[in-house]
Order: structure tokens, then sequence, then C-alpha cells
């Protein structure tokens, strides 16, 4: 028989569920990978297909998918996400998601700054492929596809609605929150694990057809910078308040679950 190791090198595990899933055999730069992986597939998914095949060509033609199409591309997006890489990192893909998960316990914060910066990344890594599509489409495609605001977030004349600034901060602080409160419930049993994926992908998309009207739906800063990046300086004039409401809906869902438990 073999001899054991009796001193076994220290591992690290970042959250409950990589503790589950023995994810402490998986280095930080693997979960980071990750994370900007998964914020790629949600943003090349979403926002491309809220560019790309929202309205192809034209408001008029019957083969646009319209809002149902966009809010089912990032659920869809999302969720697959976490199943191909969510045994690796949690399956965040979003700053808001993490600093959620940290607030409720869920999360060292250590882990916080690595994975935020890695999502950024991640979500710009997926707008650049849009735009790069996008210029080489038709002539003036780019052009047009910045004046539609490349499938970004804002108010009054950059919401999709004509929504005001006090509309667009509470849905997307109450939304972020609700997103953010169903991800730490249904990830906190194993028996969940299964269906934990298809559960928030679809309340994803259930809050894309909600808000897309409103603020064209963030809950997710990595998104929201993402596309603002691409979409110029009126967009990226307005992102900050796509990053203030979902983290602060993200520690209410935190300091929530938190309590919640505790209760229990």
């Amino acid at each position: 028989m073999a001899r054991q190791d009796q001193n076994p090198k220290p591992v690290s595990r970042s959250t409950s569920e990589q503790r589950t899933q023995h994810a402490e055999t998986w280095s930080s730069g693997a979960r980071y990978a990750s994370e900007a992986f998964g914020a790629f597939l949600l943003v090349l998914g979403g926002v491309g297909t809220a560019v790309l095949a929202s309205s192809f060509p034209d408001d008029g033609n019957a083969l646009g998918v319209g809002f149902l199409g966009v809010a089912l591309a990032f659920g869809l997006s999302l969720m697959g996400g976490i199943y191909a890489v969510g045994h690796i990192s949690g399956g965040h893909f979003n700053p808001a998601v993490t600093v959620g998960a940290a607030v409720a316990g869920r999360t060292e914060w250590r882990h916080v700054p690595g994975y935020v910066v890695a999502q950024i990344v991640g979500g710009v890594g997926g707008a650049a492929v849009v735009a790069g599509v996008v210029a080489d489409g038709p002539a003036g495609a780019f052009a047009a596809a910045r004046e539609s605001g490349f499938a970004s977030n804002g108010w009054g004349e950059l919401s999709p609605g004509g929504f005001g600034l006090g509309a667009v901060l509470l849905i997307e602080v109450v939304l972020t929150a609700v997103f953010v409160g169903v991800i730490l419930s249904v990830t906190a049993k194993k028996e969940y694990a299964a269906l934990a994926p298809l559960a928030i992908g679809l309340t994803l998309t259930l809050i894309h057809l909600v808000s897309i009207p409103v603020s064209n739906t963030s809950v997710n800063p990595a998104r929201s910078i993402a596309a603002a990046v691409f979409a110029g300086p009126d967009a990226l004039g307005q992102v900050w308040a796509f990053v203030v409401a979902p983290l602060v809906g993200a520690v209410v869902a935190g300091v929530a679950h938190r309590a919640l438990r505790r209760a229990a």
C-alpha cells in the first residue's frame, strides 16, 4: 500500500458550491478564467442577439427575435455558462452576484477583485466580437449599431421606453436583489444542483422581459460596461447607474440571505 502524504498541500476553496464540488483542486487562475469565459459567453449571446438579431434586418421583418428573443438569449447564455464552468468558479459571471455572495458569506472577499476584473475583461471581449462582426457587415452597420445604443443600458433618451433615472434605479435595484436572492437560494442545497442553472437562467429571462423597456436590463455591471464601451460617450456617461444599482441590490440580497439563514 502506498504511503499517504502526512502533510498534504493546503488548498483554496472560495465558495460553498466549490467546496461541495471539490473545486479546491482548481487554481485561482482557473476560476478567474472560468469567470471571464462565462461573462464572455453571456455578453456574446445576449448583447450579440440584441445587436444582430433583435430586429433583423429592420423593425418590419418577422425574422427579428424582439424582446422575447433577447431575454431568452441572455437566459440561455447564462445557463450554458453555468453548466459549462460553474463547477470551477461557482458560475457568477457578474460582479453583483460575486458581491452578493460575499456579503452572504458564500464567497471569500479576497477573491472578489479577481472575479470582478475577470468578468469585466470577459464581457468586453464578448462585446468586441460582436463589434467586429458588425464592423464587417453592410455599409454603415457599425454606425447604425452605435446610434441605436449597441444594446447598452440607459435612462431618458437611452431608455427603450423613455423611462427616467428614478424608475431605472428602482427596477435595477429590485430586480438585482431578486436575481441574486434566487441564486443564493437555489445553490444552497445539494438536491437543487442539477436544476440550479436552469432556474437561474429562466429567472434572468424573466427579469429581461420585465425591464428591457425600462433600462434595457442590466442587473450586471460587467454586461453594462462591455456594451457601453462600444456604444459611445452617451452610454459611458450613464453606465455608473448600472454599476451602483446592481451592487446595491446585491448587497440587499446578501444581507437578507444571511439574516434568514441565522433566523432558521
